[in-house]
C-alpha cells in the first residue's frame, strides 16, 4: 500500500467523558432488521458488553459535528453531534502496524458491498485471500457486512473501510487487516449520519 500506516496524529479531541445518555433503548437499537436485502435479526443483549452498545455520550473536542472520531485504543469510534455530544460505537480495529492513521474523508459509501482483498492482503496472506481476488459478493457471508464506508485521501482510495461484520465477537478487539469493524446495526446508524465529504480522524496509541 502507497500510503504511510503510520502517519502523524493531528486533531485530538480536547476532551472526552464517558458518560452516556439516559434513557437508551438498546433494545430498540438492536431490533431485528426484516427490511434489509438480507435481513438482520436480533442481536440478543447479553452479547454486547454495555460499553459497546450505541449510545449518546457527553464528548467535548475541537472537531465540527459530523465528524468521525475513530479512538483506536479504545476500541471506540463516535459521530460528532452539536452541543458537546457524539454518537458513540463500540468498534473492531487493525492489528498491530496494520491501521490507519491521522486524517481521512468518507469517498464513498455502500449498502451490502462488494469485498475484494487489496494487494497487500493477497501478498501477506495468499493461501487465505487468493481465491477472493476476483470479489465477494454483498451478502450475510460478507467481510463488510451490511454497509461500508471508504475513507480516502487526496482523491486516492486508502484501502480502509469502516464496515459492517459478520463477526461480532471481534468488536472491541484489535484482530482486523486495517479497517475498522462495526456491528451491522451499528453500521447501518452511521451509514444514515454521515455524508461523502465528512471528515475522518483516527486516533492512534
Amino acid at each position: 500500500m502507497s500510503i504511510s500506516r503510520r502517519g502523524f496524529l493531528f486533531g485530538l479531541p480536547l476532551f472526552v467523558t464517558g458518560c452516556a445518555s439516559s434513557g437508551v433503548d438498546h433494545q430498540a437499537n438492536y431490533a431485528a432488521l426484516p427490511d434489509e436485502a438480507f435481513p438482520l435479526k436480533r442481536v440478543p443483549l447479553d452479547k454486547i458488553k454495555p460499553e459497546l452498545r450505541r449510545q449518546v455520550v457527553a464528548y467535548e473536542t475541537s472537531h465540527k459535528p459530523g465528524t468521525i472520531v475513530v479512538d483506536t485504543p479504545a476500541r471506540r469510534l463516535y459521530h460528532v453531534m452539536e452541543n458537546g455530544q457524539a454518537m458513540r460505537y463500540g468498534v473492531g480495529v487493525g492489528r498491530a502496524g496494520l491501521a490507519l492513521a491521522g486524517s481521512a474523508y468518507v469517498g464513498r459509501k455502500a449498502e451490502w458491498p462488494t469485498w475484494t482483498p487489496t494487494p497487500n492482503m493477497i501478498r501477506r496472506e495468499p493461501e487465505k485471500n487468493l481465491k477472493y481476488a476476483g470479489g465477494v459478493p454483498g451478502g450475510p457471508n460478507n467481510p463488510l457486512g451490511a454497509r461500508a464506508i471508504y475513507l480516502y485521501r487526496n482523491g486516492n482510495d486508502t484501502h480502509f473501510r469502516i464496515h459492517g461484520t459478520n463477526q461480532p465477537q471481534t468488536i472491541g478487539y484489535a484482530m482486523s487487516s486495517g479497517c475498522v469493524r462495526m456491528m451491522n446495526h451499528d453500521v447501518i446508524d452511521l451509514y444514515e449520519r454521515v455524508k461523502v465529504g465528512d471528515r475522518v480522524v483516527v486516533l492512534q496509541a
